[in-house]
């Protein structure tokens, strides 16, 4: 007997996968939604985010704290007092620790002239570089799994209580409470039902004592890792510079539409995005956790590997691309709105192929559509949400109005949130 013969095989009981992430243009949102004016600093070509300790303590050694705290106090502009103290260089300067004051990481090109106001900052990692949160895809993932949970409800034996429905006819009894409750709404509606409504059984036997509905979500058995941080990178690409994960900051235009269809200007945002995005996460199943999932009513959980959840997601992106490319083919131009050129064109162009380019669509501007399951109600139920839950627009269809980004020449050119998986 040799010593390989005396080895115990471990069983196989994680899958996991590489997964390489590319979209056009990407933003995620951090945990402050809108930076001040005096948190950022925007020049004709960049705009600089500043580590804000080393900035005041910069200043305090330069002499001009004061100066510093009076100009925030009065709201005014800050670029002359930067460059009265560290110089027409100020973007490259530090404190007497040698630490820079504008980190490079932290500074975006500027795409547009417009005058920025309320920027929108991306989320960062401990370390200030750009990333995306595994939290989440994740998320985004859910989402897409409970849409073709109650999509194909027969399929996967989902309880007659809990299909669409039901939840059609509870959504119309308590609509005129769920402003109150909008946040958690979905969770007693369905969500919980779909994914925490399980008995854990192991070896055999059920667990003992009562079970949170954490534990009892079968989504604890797929974990998904941050993606690797979004470092600009510039590559030939046949003759040709690319920079991957670009960031930028750019003009976000809100367009809704007039009762004849023509589209209408509503407001300009600017925001922190990531052009060309490329980078990777993980993620796993552990399939043995999975089959401990029990469901109380015989439901079928929907996946077993991790092609069958890109599966899922891509179902759920076909589903809003087709959605999106009949809106967008319904809206007209219009060239003199509150004087923006509102010429979507190249967003006609974008939706015009007829399968989906992409697995799916997350992060900010993804809209109603994106990050709910609100596709698979009905048209006039969808109105009543929006107009309970958000801005009131009676009469006109749910989402009403659109996000769309604007490139550095001043063109309707990108859209942000879609997003490409590819299995290492």
């Amino acid at each position: 007997m040799v010593a390989s013969d005396c080895i115990l095989s471990k069983p196989e009981v994680y899958e996991s996968k590489q997964i390489q992430l590319t979209s056009p243009m990407l933003h995620i949102g951090s945990a402050v939604s809108k930076l001040s004016p005096f948190e950022y600093t925007a020049t004709s070509k960049r705009v600089y985010l500043p580590n804000p300790e080393v900035l005041a303590r910069a200043f305090q050694q330069q002499g001009r704290m004061n100066e510093y705290i009076r100009r925030i106090e009065n709201q005014e502009e800050l670029n002359t007092l930067l460059q009265a103290t560290f110089g027409d260089d100020w973007e490259n300067a530090c404190d007497s620790n040698k630490e820079p004051i504008f980190p490079k990481h932290t500074s975006s090109l500027r795409w547009t002239q417009q005058k920025i106001t309320d920027l929108r900052p991306m989320i960062r990692n401990g370390f200030g570089q750009l990333y995306i949160p595994g939290s989440s895809i994740k998320g985004a993932i859910r989402t897409a799994i409970a849409y073709h949970l109650l999509k194909h409800a027969d399929h996967y034996q989902i309880p007659k209580g809990e299909r669409v429905s039901e939840i059609e006819r509870r959504l119309r009894q308590k609509i005129g409470n769920l402003k109150q409750q909008a946040k958690f709404s979905d969770d007693t509606l369905f969500m919980n039902q779909l994914f925490t409504d399980f008995n854990l059984i192991y070896q055999e036997r059920p667990t003992l004592g009562k079970v949170s509905l954490q534990n009892s979500d079968f989504m604890r058995a797929v974990q998904i890792t941050d993606t690797e941080p979004l470092l600009e990178n510039k590559i030939d690409q046949r003759g040709q510079v690319i920079y991957l994960n670009l960031p930028i900051v750019t003009e976000v235009i809100i367009s809704s539409r007039f009762p004849d269809r023509k589209a209408k200007y509503r407001a300009s945002i600017y925001s922190e995005m990531v052009r060309n995005v490329k980078t990777q996460f993980t993620i796993s199943i552990d399939q043995e956790m999975l089959s401990w999932f029990q469901h109380k009513q015989a439901m079928r959980i929907p996946f077993n590997k991790i092609e069958d959840i890109l599966n899922i997601c891509k179902e759920f992106a076909q589903d809003q691309w087709d959605y999106e490319h009949d809106y967008w083919l319904g809206i007209d131009d219009n060239l003199s709105s509150s004087g923006i050129k509102l010429n979507f064109r190249e967003i006609r162009n974008i939706y015009e192929p007829e399968e989906c380019p992409h697995h799916l669509r997350f992060g900010w501007a993804s809209g109603m559509i994106g990050t709910t399951v609100n596709l698979l109600f009905k048209d006039d139920l969808r109105e009543q949400i929006r107009d309970s839950c958000g801005l009131k627009a009676p009469g006109f269809e749910a989402p009403k109005s659109r996000r769309i980004v604007v490139d550095k020449q001043g063109e309707i050119k990108y859209i942000p949130g879609w997003v490409k998986f590819k299995i290492l």
